[in-house]
């Protein structure tokens, strides 16, 4: 290469480099190498500077992370849930399984976002040293950006969803949930589909986008009702045994743990054609809920069958019965026999 020392180099206003570098040598071709040596020193510059950028903002992250694992992220960072309801914040200081697995969901998120959005811009700065217009290539971008939106537009509604159901904590794996068309026991929560197992055993999956309206019944105190028919007994006689049959389960020492508040009996709640229908309500943890009003059923039918009020309610009952008698052989009218 032949370096022209006399014609003035093409340097643009903003390589200040070759401008020096001509004022200082006279040297033309000198002044236009040293431009072009500096572009793969800036090259490395920019990725040196992302991937420290990438470090910091994931570390700010992972340190977010752990302070979410240990219940002391900020209070406006936390899920509504359990800013407004202090019995769910008991819960959830009582599961830091779920809590840690939150946690790390929303930073495993947060730290692909860093990755995207910092390797976005170092590209963009990089292929601007190498002097390529980008404007028609973030027009193109542009349109690739919108054809994808109006294409997957499931997709990304169900990718939004499950970022806010992570952030708001709407449920977790092992909550027992209703979502509409399935109901059961959270399997895996993902960013863009839930799986749930219902009783059956039938494994669902639900795409996070297609989740109108979530019912969870592992989040906060559970109340069992129990409605115990009592026939035409005496209501005093009947809600009194019903009284001891839930004192039995307070009395429970395996059972006691699982109460907020003791049974209370409130009366006859409706009245059918087989007698009146004494409720009553209870307390209880989500996790046990199905067991109290299991043993609070059985003990309260208990005590029924102790007052005696199991055999009035039998003796009230009316049957149906054969007017020929059940021992009567059937007619042989109608049945096609020859007389």
């Amino acid at each position: 290469m032949v370096l022209q020392e006399n014609a003035e180099p093409e340097c643009r206003p903003s390589e200040r480099l070759c401008q020096w570098v001509w004022e200082l040598t006279g040297n033309s071709g000198l002044a236009e190498v040293s431009e072009a040596a500096l572009v793969p020193l800036r090259v490395v510059l920019i990725l040196g500077l992302a991937l420290f950028a990438r470090w910091l903002l994931r570390r700010a992250v992972d340190r977010l992370v752990r302070r979410a694992a240990a219940d002391e992220v900020p209070a406006i960072l936390r899920p509504l849930p359990s800013r407004v309801r202090a019995t769910v914040q008991e819960v959830t200081r009582g599961a830091p399984a779920r809590r840690r697995q939150r946690a790390e969901a929303i930073g495993s998120v947060l730290r692909g976002a860093v990755t995207i959005l910092v390797f976005t811009i170092a590209g963009l700065l990089v292929l601007s040293e190498f002097d390529i217009d980008l404007a028609p290539l973030l027009a193109g971008a542009g349109i690739v950006g919108v054809a994808l939106g109006f294409g997957a537009q499931s997709l990304v509604r169900d990718l939004l969803a499950g970022l806010f159901i992570l952030l708001e904590d709407q449920y977790g794996i092992g909550d027992i949930v209703d979502v509409g068309e399935a109901s059961g026991t959270v399997e895996t929560v993902g960013l863009r589909v839930t799986t749930l197992r219902d009783i059956q055993g039938v494994y669902w999956y639900v795409p996070n986008g297609e989740i109108r309206r979530v019912g969870n019944r592992s989040q906060g105190p559970a109340v069992v009702v129990v409605d115990m028919p009592i026939g035409f007994a005496g209501v005093d006689e009947a809600t009194e045994a019903l009284r001891r049959g839930a004192q039995r389960v307070v009395d429970d020492p395996d059972l006691a743990g699982d109460l907020i508040e003791p049974p209370e009996v409130l009366g006859v709640d409706q009245v059918t054609v087989e007698g009146g229908v004494v409720r009553t309500i209870v307390k209880t943890s989500a996790n046990a809920q199905w067991r109290i009003g299991r043993e609070l059923r059985r003990r309260q039918a208990e005590a029924l069958l102790e007052a005696g009020i199991s055999e009035q309610i039998l003796a009230a009952r009316v049957y149906p019965r054969n007017v020929g008698g059940a021992d009567d052989p059937p007619s042989s009218a109608g049945t096609g026999r020859p007389g």
